[in-house]
């Protein structure tokens, strides 16, 4: 057997009986000075006892420590050293661990306050808000570190221009314009948007106290009604029912005539109706009364326009018909007392009638008339004369008795036959309204129905 020559101070100092090492933990230095072969190796295994060691016996310090004794053996032995050497004090035996791993960054929070700014100053609607905020939003943000600065700038710059515009719009009236359109469009929705010489259909078979909607329709077709007149109100407060409904009473009878003034076609047939606000529909702004002419039975309907005015007659028809409406709204103020309770009232009446016809019977006759319509309107002229004679002598009555002589005498010339024959000629209407059964007098006013029917809407 070979006996290994002993390692060089450039040899590794390996010993071939022993068991093969793990790579040593503890880095050596390249530029260290050579080891004494003699020295102990305090990274080498210690050397076993003469005794083995227990499985988990007592680990020591390396003897000749500071401050710790060797591991002591047995009685008579020197001590041995532990089976892992313990590094010198001063030292730390492994490197301690290094900075752990940071967390990604986190990106900074937007600032709610500059989102808010940007959609008031969008929307323009309260841009002294939306200014304020973007002015807050820009103090957080530059204090906190927060992003959001560049809505928060937009809201401002938008809100700026927001405010400048609104305060031009006070400044000219725009505001009040707006408010005033949008009032009048909101008014005008809940009206249904009808106008003077609409016709419409109400939506089932009858009128009804509630109409909550109509369908426009041509006026020359069937129709259930026809608009000849609205009534704007006027006050912030509803002024009730009741109230309402007197207005409708007084202002679309005084209408109805300025619409139709050829009264006689508006027969027997037709009715006055109207259509009112509702408490509801005030507050949604509905301020109008529209007043309607629709059928007598509400199971029927109108064929074609009852218009008659200056839109739709010629100069001749409506000299004519004006002459004779003045009459008819004289004869309307015929005191509710008869003669016999108040005689003077009746006098009164009978003077101021029988100066009218005469008025309008010297109209007639000196206008000139159409050659077809000449002699007709001047026997009408001329009796409508003897009318006015008449009337003037029951002025001058002296009791009940007298004066209703010549009041019957004065009516019989009213819608006579020279009336039918000069409409006639004219164009017009020769059917004449009901006004006394048995009798061809009448006021020339009269129409069909009560006269008396609301609908609200």
């Amino acid at each position: 057997m070979s006996i290994p020559p002993s390692p060089g101070p450039h040899q590794p100092q390996d010993d071939p009986y022993r068991p093969p090492q793990p790579p040593d933990p503890y880095p050596r230095d390249p530029f260290a000075p050579p080891k004494d072969p003699d020295a102990h190796d305090p990274h080498a295994p210690h050397a076993q006892g003469p005794y083995p060691q227990g499985p988990y016996g007592p680990q020591g310090h390396p003897a000749g420590a500071p401050g710790h004794p060797a591991n002591a053996g047995h009685p008579g032995h020197p001590g041995y050293p532990g089976p892992y050497p313990q590094a010198p004090y001063g030292g730390a035996p492994y490197p301690g661990w290094g900075q752990g791993y940071s967390p990604y960054g986190r990106p900074a929070a937007v600032n709610g306050l500059a989102v808010a700014a940007l959609v008031l100053g969008i929307l323009c609607f309260v841009p002294t808000v939306g200014l304020v905020l973007g002015v807050v939003a820009l103090a957080q943000i530059r204090k906190r570190g927060e992003r959001g600065k560049g809505m928060a700038v937009a809201g401002a710059v938008l809100s700026s221009v927001g405010l400048a515009l609104w305060v031009l719009a006070l400044a000219t009236g725009g505001a009040s314009d707006f408010w005033q359109g949008f009032k009048d469009g909101a008014a005008a929705r809940s009206g249904f948007s009808l106008v003077k010489g609409d016709c419409f259909d109400i939506p089932g078979e009858t009128f009804d106290e509630e109409v909550y909607d109509v369908d426009e329709v041509a006026c020359s077709g069937e129709h259930d009604a026809e608009v000849f007149a609205t009534i704007p109100l006027s006050g912030s407060g509803f002024p009730g029912d009741d109230r309402v409904g007197r207005i409708a009473d007084d202002e679309c009878f005084r209408l109805r005539d300025a619409y139709a003034m050829d009264s006689w076609a508006l027969t027997d047939e037709v009715d006055v109706y109207y259509l009112t606000p509702t408490s509801g529909s005030w507050r949604a702004g509905d301020r109008e009364i529209t007043c309607v002419f629709g059928p007598v039975d509400d199971r029927g309907t109108l064929t074609g326009s009852l218009r008659a005015d200056e839109t739709t007659l010629d100069a001749d028809q409506l000299a004519f018909l004006k002459a004779m409406a003045a009459v008819d709204v004289v004869l309307g103020r015929e005191p509710e007392d008869s003669a016999d309770a108040d005689l003077a009232a009746g006098r009164k009446w009978a003077a101021d009638t029988g100066d009218v016809t005469a008025d309008q019977a010297t109209a007639l006759g000196d206008r000139a008339w159409p050659a077809k319509a000449g002699g007709p309107v001047a026997a009408l002229a001329e009796d409508m004369r003897r009318s006015g004679r008449e009337w003037a002598a029951a002025a001058k009555a002296t009791d009940a008795d007298a004066f209703y002589e010549h009041y019957e005498t004065a009516y019989a010339y009213v819608d006579g036959r020279t009336t039918v024959t000069a409409r006639e000629a004219l164009g017009l209407a020769t059917t004449p309204p009901a006004h006394d059964e048995g009798s061809d007098s009448g006021d020339g006013g009269a129409v069909g129905g009560d006269g008396d029917t609301g609908l609200d809407v």
